[in-house]
């Protein structure tokens, strides 16, 4: 995997409409950029996330780049909802989400996954949220995709969350080579370093950091009161906690995202960070923050400050940590 991963939520058309040629453009800017770590899943736009990564990276060498979609959630037919739009992407709600962990389900998801994509084999396959279905996801779900990579149809095999408990578990139980964290391992809270890291290092497990604006309130230099957290309006103290966090990095010269992306990168357990953009610049932006130099100093000030969890490893060095 490449240090930096494009995640595709946004080419789902996520709150709001991109174009065709946008979505194209980001992928383009995004391989241009070095790029070579590409993660969707079916939730994304009903399809359409993966129809158009599967689209933008058609002509690219098929053995130079690492795509990973997800399972546990099926796309049915939806005639009774005929003329109404997702409520979380901008897109017609043609088909529904359906939650299914089972074997049959996984394969089922995998095939079609195939096709929109138009790929015969894939290289990550995350078993995608299933917060609510330990039982079935780990007893069906995970070993379906390990009989997958077995057959060399999945490269590996991982989980993918919004929190980090269960994913702790699952490293611990179960036989997967990834899990992706989103939003629960960023520079507002750490709270993955409880059990999570450890538990991945121990097991040899790779750490794919999503999330790590926790929804945009730290993808600005100053967020505002209309910033997003866990894809819903940002409260007042996590606000309070950004801009006492902005503020220090205004004092060296840095700013927010850059350091956000700085402390992530840091940890031994991560072995991509994964940052979704839905235009070309939202892509270059990233790209030059990921190798922004971050002060030894400042992170000494957020430890001070009791900002950062004082066992959260950061950069030793003013070196950037994103090198494509």
């Amino acid at each position: 995997m490449s240090p930096v991963g494009l995640g595709t939520a946004q080419l789902g058309n996520l709150y709001r409409e991109t174009t065709d040629e946008a979505a194209r453009a980001t992928v383009d800017a995004a391989w241009d950029g070095g790029i070579r770590y590409f993660d969707t899943a079916p939730h994304y736009g009903l399809g359409l996330s993966e129809r158009r990564l599967g689209a933008a990276l058609s002509a690219r060498p098929r053995d130079e780049y690492v795509l990973s979609t997800k399972v546990g959630r099926l796309l049915v037919p939806a005639p009774e909802l005929a003329g109404q739009q997702d409520e979380a992407f901008a897109v017609p709600a043609d088909v529904r989400r359906e939650w299914d962990f089972s074997r049959d389900g996984v394969l089922r998801s995998v095939e079609e996954s195939l096709e929109r994509l138009g790929l015969d084999r894939l290289d990550v396959v995350y078993v995608h949220d299933p917060d609510d279905h330990w039982d079935q996801a780990s007893s069906e779900a995970v070993p379906a995709l390990v009989e997958l990579r077995d057959q060399g149809v999945v490269q590996a095999v991982g989980v993918g969350m919004n929190q980090a408990e269960m994913l702790a578990r699952f490293v611990r139980e179960t036989d997967i080579d990834l899990v992706m964290c989103a939003g629960r391992y960023t520079l507002l809270e750490q709270g993955a370093l409880a059990e999570l890291m450890p538990a991945a290092l121990e097991k040899g497990v790779g750490v794919v950091a999503a999330g790590v604006f926790n929804s945009g309130v730290l993808a600005s230099p100053r967020p505002g009161t209309d910033a997003h957290y866990d894809y819903a309006p940002v409260p007042p103290e996590v606000l309070e906690k950004a801009a006492r966090i902005a503020d220090i990095c205004e004092l060296y010269g840095v700013d927010l995202p850059a350091v956000a992306l700085a402390l992530v990168r840091a940890h031994p357990a991560v072995v991509s960070t994964v940052v979704g953009a839905r235009s070309p610049e939202q892509v270059t932006s990233a790209l030059a923050r990921g190798r922004t130099p971050v002060p030894v100093e400042l992170w000494e000030d957020l430890r001070r400050d009791w900002l950062i969890d004082p066992m959260a490893p950061f950069p030793r060095t003013t070196v950037p940590n994103i090198t494509l």
